[in-house]
């Protein structure tokens, strides 16, 4: 039960403390947590300048002094990408450490966040060309050691925009994990999305299976909590997923190195 995609007081969108979500975490069964805050460099998003590592770093200290011996508690970051910060990105990975680090694309190619009124002038096929170019940008750096919630537009499309069919991006998503798989970056299993919209997770099981046609092998999960009872739900049913899908195990890390960990399977 690893959960690698927490936020705490240091994402401007959370007002959970560390402590509070390591309580949880332990309560829930989770046996490995990553805290992974927005650093942001858009300059018009909430999380701009909010994030402030020295003071994210005495928390986490604390959280491992007093729940260490229960829980594996993570230093990790959400670090939002695209191309226009592309240098701050850089500069800000250069100068701090971490065990764990995603690239996360939010913004489309004009500068604004994709949420639904990003539709309003856009098909979807728009928002996710588009998007995808983003990340496989993201990718193609080497920066990160994960891609999180690699299909994000979905849990925004109104319902105007029409279905949305994955597979239909099958040639973008192909050169993605081709990327990835080159680089052995993993991508994330966003557990978020089975409780929100869209009700499934991002991705889901159609884009899993093209990676693992692919020979890929490397997936990290998390809940992308923002609230304590939410650490660790859909865990358990993705790592079902991946298992069907013929992933056997999930990427654990230390100080971004990673190792592989088996998905135990109840018999």
């Amino acid at each position: 039960m690893f959960d690698y995609h927490v936020h705490t007081t240091q994402s401007a969108d959370c007002n959970t403390p560390i402590l509070a979500s390591c309580e949880a975490a332990i309560r829930l069964g989770v046996t490995e947590i990553a805290f992974t805050d927005h650093i942001e460099h858009e300059l018009a998003d909430m999380s701009y300048g909010f994030y402030q590592f020295d003071a994210y770093m005495q928390d986490l200290y604390r959280a491992r002094d007093a729940y260490g011996d229960r829980l594996v508690i993570l230093a990790g970051a959400e670090v939002d990408f695209n191309r226009r910060i592309a240098s701050q990105v850089e500069d800000f990975l250069s100068t701090h450490a971490f065990d764990f680090v995603i690239g996360s694309v939010h913004y489309g190619d004009a500068g604004e966040i994709i949420f639904p009124e990003y539709f309003d002038e856009r098909s979807l096929d728009d928002v996710f060309l588009s998007y995808y170019e983003e990340i496989e940008a993201a990718v193609e750096t080497g920066w990160f050691d994960t891609i999180g919630h690699i299909d994000l537009p979905k849990r925004y499309a109104p319902p105007h925009s029409g279905a949305y069919d994955p597979l239909r991006y099958e040639p973008e998503l192909t050169s993605i994990f081709e990327a990835m798989i080159e680089r052995e970056m993993s991508f994330e299993i966003n557990t978020s999305g089975m409780r929100q919209s869209p009700k499934t997770s991002m991705p889901g099981p159609q884009i899993v299976s093209l990676y693992t046609r692919l020979g890929g092998k490397l997936i990290t999960i998390g809940s992308d909590s923002h609230v304590p009872d939410t650490i660790g739900a859909g865990i358990d049913q993705s790592l079902s997923m991946l298992t069907l899908s013929g992933i056997d195990s999930v990427s654990s890390f230390r100080e971004r190195k990673r190792s592989q960990v088996p998905i135990a399977v109840e018999t």
